[in-house]
């Protein structure tokens, strides 16, 4: 004999809802960008040793170093994760730093909560 669908409903687990809502075309864009940047596993490794330094600008020099890779190669990562909103560079004399944007990866969190 099938289970009346009442009986199912009562039973089954709650159904996921996005946090935010449908995304609009210019939000679904933007977000798009960013997980393509992080799509990457390098770019990840890149922002990973950022984002441990907390609230400190970290310089490109010192992420050829700890990741054992050419200047162009991290100007690279750098620069398309720049692009995607999820750093922020800037310049103190003839050093470029570079740090996490928090409020990129707030919307990532609300958007992608499926709660």
């Amino acid at each position: 004999m099938a289970t009346p669908l009442i009986a199912l409903a009562e039973t089954a687990e709650p159904c996921c809802a996005l946090g935010e809502g449908p995304l609009g075309p210019e939000d679904a864009e933007r977000l798009a960008g960013q997980l393509a940047a992080l799509a990457d596993p390098m770019r990840l490794r890149v922002l990973s040793h950022i984002a441990a330094q907390g609230c400190e600008a970290v310089r490109a020099c010192e992420l050829e170093e700890l990741l054992g890779l050419s200047q162009p190669t991290v100007s690279h990562h750098l620069k398309k994760l720049v692009e995607a909103g999820l750093l922020s560079r800037s310049r103190a004399g003839r050093s470029v730093h570079y740090g996490v944007v928090p409020g990129a990866f707030a919307e990532i969190r609300r958007v992608l909560d499926l709660g």
